[in-house]
């Protein structure tokens, strides 16, 4: 079982949006639909479509976005029972638009920056077989001191840890916050931006060197229709991307390190999990949510019709 922790979202999906408004402040849209998503949710359903068992670690509000949730989850074969509901707090809700390339802008609600402390009990880690913190740099990683007790507590069960990076939206946290724990991490799957942001740096092998001088086991940066490139201290590997038509680029960078953790998992080689990631990555983008396309690993293992 991966446990996977981090933020559980419910989307909106808006496409064809106008923005000549009508009358009365008016505007209208092609279409609209709700979507479940955030990061650990991405990972824990790519995670069971691929065939692996996945625990979700996160917090919901008591309403309704929290049943469109579990729903999903538990329908997709998820392990629910350390998903955390509140009253005070409103399931993380964004409205997100998505262009005709598939690209898209976001408007998130505040519930979205509530730390809900998965470091306070972890019991979650019973059982697991590796630790994915899905949002790392936002909540409900926001104290260096709350990553380094699941970091550490992870190491000392001897399971791999594997961290999604995000460009904070809370606070100023960075790489040098974290230089005692980023030691630790097996692997880190930043995209270009992210790693730009976080390094400073503009080429994309110099942005890998970047987070390797922390200590960081390997880093992963997905480069979106480019590719990815791995480098650890031992070995650099870039692949180019796969042709695909997409249509909304939501969640494939969980996509590609889900299906690159999943087969990590099985003692797969680097080389291979990278080109099965890279193919789950691209088909993501292929419908409209993060994880809508994925259907099962044979499916990634013939996209695009290799």
């Amino acid at each position: 079982m991966i446990a996977c922790v981090g933020p559980a979202i419910v989307d909106v999906l808006v496409r064809g949006f106008d923005l000549q408004a009508r009358a009365q402040g008016c505007y209208f849209a092609e279409s609209a639909e709700l979507v479940p998503g955030g990061d650990a949710v991405n990972y824990a359903v790519c995670l069971q479509k691929l065939g692996k068992e996945a625990r979700i670690v996160c917090f919901t509000g008591e309403d309704p976005a929290a049943k469109v949730l579990k729903d999903h989850l538990e329908r997709c074969g998820a392990d629910t029972s350390c998903m955390t509901r509140l009253e005070s707090v409103p399931t993380p809700v964004t409205v997100i638009f998505l262009k005709e390339d598939g690209q898209r802008n976001s408007m998130m609600t505040r519930a979205h920056q509530f730390n809900f402390h998965p470091e306070a009990d972890l019991s979650w880690m019973d059982g697991a077989e590796a630790v994915v913190l899905a949002s790392l740099f936002r909540a409900p990683f926001l104290d260096p001191d709350a990553v380094k007790t699941i970091v550490t507590e992870a190491k000392r069960r001897d399971l791999p840890v594997y961290a999604d990076t995000k460009l904070p939206n809370a606070g100023r946290m960075g790489l040098e916050d974290l230089k005692d724990v980023l030691p630790l991490m097996d692997g880190i799957f930043p995209n270009e931006a992210e790693a730009a942001y976080f390094t400073g740096q503009t080429e994309p092998e110099a942005m890998a060197d970047g987070f390797l001088s922390y200590g960081v086991g390997s880093v992963i940066i997905k480069l979106g229709a480019d590719g990815c490139l791995y480098k650890s201290a031992a070995e650099t590997i870039r692949l180019p991307g796969l042709p695909a038509k997409a249509v909304d680029t939501t969640g494939a960078g969980d996509n590609f390190a889900a299906g690159f953790i999943a087969l990590r998992s099985e003692g797969r080689s680097v080389d291979e999990a990278l080109r099965f990631a890279n193919a789950a990555g691209a088909l993501c983008t292929t419908a409209y949510g993060a994880t809508t396309a994925l259907q099962d690993r044979d499916q990634v293992r013939k996209f695009p019709n290799r």
